[in-house]
């Protein structure tokens, strides 16, 4: 998901869960498959910073997250912490936020 309209509609609807790290909002899918959009900001980082840190997001989502989602929408929002999390701090909070969230009755 890579429109600014698809993503804030699911920024200001979906349900919300946050994380040290990470802000997580969750809506229904018209669609028969997940879609996930990333959200990292400037917060005063160069972007070769933002660069890795959505590198890691994409790659957390690919791997950990992306088979187990069923038909939603998600949007990740990171947090100014989430520039300095190791990897499986990010993961960790990613793969509980989504889980929590489909649980919620998303």
């Amino acid at each position: 998901m890579t429109r600014g309209a698809e993503l804030n509609t699911i920024a200001r609807e979906g349900k919300r869960f946050r994380t040290e790290h990470l802000e997580i909002r969750v809506a229904a899918s018209l669609l028969n498959h997940p879609r996930v959009g990333l959200i990292v900001p400037k917060l005063k980082h160069t972007v070769v910073e933002r660069n890795r840190l959505k590198r890691r997001l994409r790659e957390i989502v690919r791997t950990r997250l992306l088979a187990e989602l069923p038909a939603i929408d998600v949007v990740v929002r990171a947090r100014a912490g989430a520039y300095d999390a190791s990897f499986d701090t990010l993961a960790g909070e990613l793969t509980l936020g989504a889980a929590k969230l489909r649980s919620n009755g998303s």
